[in-house]
């Protein structure tokens, strides 16, 4: 599943092709959505957003009705292609939803999650309600935001391993962030926020943002920035250079030449530094 940076520079890709231009046509593959493909259709896409994983295309208001909001949620196989309007590309996935403009097409593809609401019915919807803080899509989450997140009563007690991947409490955090940001932090995937002293809390709270952002500033790369250069020097493709520890197991740790390790944890495979993250 794409996790927030995925998304997010999905989300840049749709709001280039048909952001802030008219929607020549509208699809929707569902029959109880079919009515809005002539309503959507003319409309000015006045913006595409980001929140969390989920992917929010809003249409201008057209005379006297106001406007709407495609709200759709990729989940296992969903997958935005950005193309030419004509022909329809040969692929076997499904078409859900699309919009075409004059020279280019946004098309979703083999989601099922989709729904078209009023802006302000976002809220209602089970997965955006649910949603923690957003440091990725919303400038106003910081440090303090995020420190707040570990004294809650819902999440302080539980394991971080599993924690970060729990939507309510970080939004946009998936199964690789997870393991590059408990390692940035140097905090075991064991440890629950409130086991951890003022210094480590700060750690996890700045690592969670600045890996976000790096990932989705350098195309899913963690790594440091110069590091992952140099190893693009040296020759290394992109999956061997793009992260600290994930998908690294048995390869040695950057900071201290200890094995990385892998393990399952929350039914997902997790990769550490035991010297870097040791208990």
């Amino acid at each position: 599943m794409p996790e927030g940076p995925e998304i997010r520079r999905m989300v840049d890709d749709i709001a280039n092709a048909v952001g802030q231009r008219t929607a020549n046509a509208v699809f929707f593959a569902f029959d109880h959505f079919k009515s809005f493909e002539t309503g959507l259709a003319g409309r000015r896409i006045a913006r595409v957003a980001a929140r969390g994983k989920a992917v929010l295309v809003f249409f201008a208001a057209a005379d006297d009705d106001g406007p709407w909001c495609v709200y759709s949620h990729n989940q296992l196989y969903g997958q935005w292609r950005i193309g030419p309007p004509r022909p329809e590309p040969s692929t076997g996935r499904q078409l859900r939803f699309a919009i075409y403009g004059d020279a280019r097409a946004a098309r979703l593809y083999s989601a099922s999650d989709i729904r078209v609401v009023r802006p302000d019915a976002l809220a209602d919807i089970p997965y955006l309600a649910r949603l923690g803080p957003d440091p990725l899509n919303d400038a106003q989450v910081d440090t303090t935001v995020i420190r707040a997140q570990f004294d809650d009563r819902r999440f302080a007690g539980r394991a971080l391993g599993a924690l970060l991947l729990d939507q309510s409490f970080v939004a946009g955090v998936g199964n690789y962030l997870r393991s590059e940001i408990l390692f940035e932090a140097r905090v075991p995937a064991a440890s629950r926020p409130r086991d951890l002293d003022d210094d480590a809390r700060q750690r996890l709270a700045e690592a969670i943002p600045k890996l976000m952002a790096r990932a989705y500033r350098l195309k899913g790369v963690t790594n440091d920035p110069e590091r992952a250069a140099a190893l693009k020097e040296q020759g290394l493709r992109y999956a061997a250079r793009r992260h600290m520890v994930f998908g690294r197991a048995a390869l040695p740790c950057y900071d201290c030449g200890t094995a990385i390790e892998k393990r399952v944890v929350a039914s997902r495979r997790l990769y550490l530094c035991p010297r870097c993250q040791k208990d």
